[in-house]
């Protein structure tokens, strides 16, 4: 008898025991929750988006005719100025070309000062025949001359005037080869000086698209170049959410790699077409502060400011599900709906609730809610 008494008090110690470790250990765990307590605040209205570092204004730079690139002089990573030449295409025979085209124009230019030193001479001839026609025209006329004299006197003259016009002819001929000679070589110097090419802009090398001794074909990129100026993230807005946003409205920009800390900007651009495929509108959103070094097609988060509201209660957004919030009142759990007046992406302004309301935090971990269960905090 005595045995039996010891054994049913060893079971009921043990299921005493049992029953305090299990409401110690799982049960009030298992019931107890966190929570929050609603407070008033300002509420900063946001709209939320992703996308990428790009810019207004990218330039791939390269030649208006193709050939074989001479020297590269700029690589990525590396400033530029306007009109500085970043790379030489190859000129092949074109100084050949040039040479000749200048020794044509000094040798033009020689004869046309031949033909006028020709034509001055001829000027005095002329001005002579003149004379001596004049003189036996005059001993013709009362019949001191012979008519041969006469003749030769005349023919000299005509001879005379025509080789002034054969002179002024050649000079002229001279003249027109100067000016084809020169215009070969302006179109030569042109040429040649094409083969540089040069930045259309003060700008950044975001890439080098071509090497020295590569043939490149005309208007392939060799450098590709960004005006810093214009760098601003091209955001992916749901269009359901996009209808506020406007031109000008502040920004915080984060990019991948910064680590967090928001960039101060502004919506510089809502682009007319939106992508049909994920049904988001494209929103800029420029720098007001370019960050050095930039990395375009970066990835990068944006939060647009869109409106403010003042003196509301605020709840993190992730507590509200189904249109309502759970809240603790004397031991118990009760389900409240509220009625959310905006929101950004860490918190809403909701009516529906009073300041210093404890608001549970679920947690699928613990036992369920449903309203009017027992729970701790």
């Amino acid at each position: 008898m005595r045995n039996n008494f010891m054994k049913w008090t060893v079971i009921f110690a043990v299921l005493v025991g049992g029953a305090v470790i299990f409401y110690n250990k799982v049960y009030i765990p298992k019931a107890t929750y966190a929570y929050v307590t609603a407070k008033k605040g300002d509420l900063k209205l946001t709209v939320f988006g992703i996308g990428t570092v790009s810019a207004k204004n990218i330039y791939p730079v390269g030649s208006n005719s193709g050939g074989k690139l001479l020297k590269v002089f700029k690589d990525q990573g590396e400033w530029v100025e306007k009109g500085e030449i970043v790379a030489t295409l190859d000129p092949v025979d074109l100084p050949d070309q040039l040479a000749q085209a200048e020794a044509l124009l000094k040798k033009a230019r020689y004869e046309t000062l031949a033909a006028r030193k020709e034509l001055e001479g001829l000027y005095a001839q002329h001005e002579l025949a003149a004379l001596t026609f004049k003189r036996y025209d005059t001993l013709y006329r009362k019949g001191y001359a012979a008519q041969a004299e006469y003749d030769k006197a005349r023919t000299d003259l005509t001879s005379v005037e025509a080789q002034i016009e054969a002179s002024k002819a050649r000079i002229a001929s001279s003249k027109a080869e100067c000016e084809r000679a020169q215009k070969s070589i302006d179109a030569l110097k042109q040429k040649i000086d094409r083969l540089a090419i040069v930045s259309p802009i003060d700008g950044y090398i975001i890439s080098k698209d071509a090497e020295a001794a590569q043939t490149i074909a005309a208007q392939q990129p060799v450098v590709t170049i960004v005006d810093t100026k214009s760098i601003w993230v091209k955001a992916n807005v749901d269009e359901r959410i996009s209808g506020v946003i406007e031109k000008g409205q502040r920004a915080d920009i984060v990019l991948r790699s910064q680590d967090g800390a928001p960039l101060a900007g502004h919506v510089a651009r809502i682009e007319a077409k939106s992508d049909p495929v994920t049904e988001e509108r494209i929103v800029d959103v420029a720098f007001d502060k370019v960050p050095f070094p930039f990395h375009i097609d970066e990835q990068a988060e944006v939060s647009i400011e869109t409106g403010r509201l003042h003196n509301v209660v605020l709840v993190p957004l992730h507590l509200i599900r189904r249109g309502g919030v759970w809240v603790y009142n004397d031991g118990e759990a009760h389900f409240k709906k509220v009625e959310i007046l905006g929101k950004n992406d860490k918190e809403a302004a909701v009516e529906g609730l009073t300041t210093n309301e404890k608001i549970l935090v679920p947690d699928s971990r613990k036992k369920p809610l449903f309203d009017g269960v027992d729970i701790r905090i």
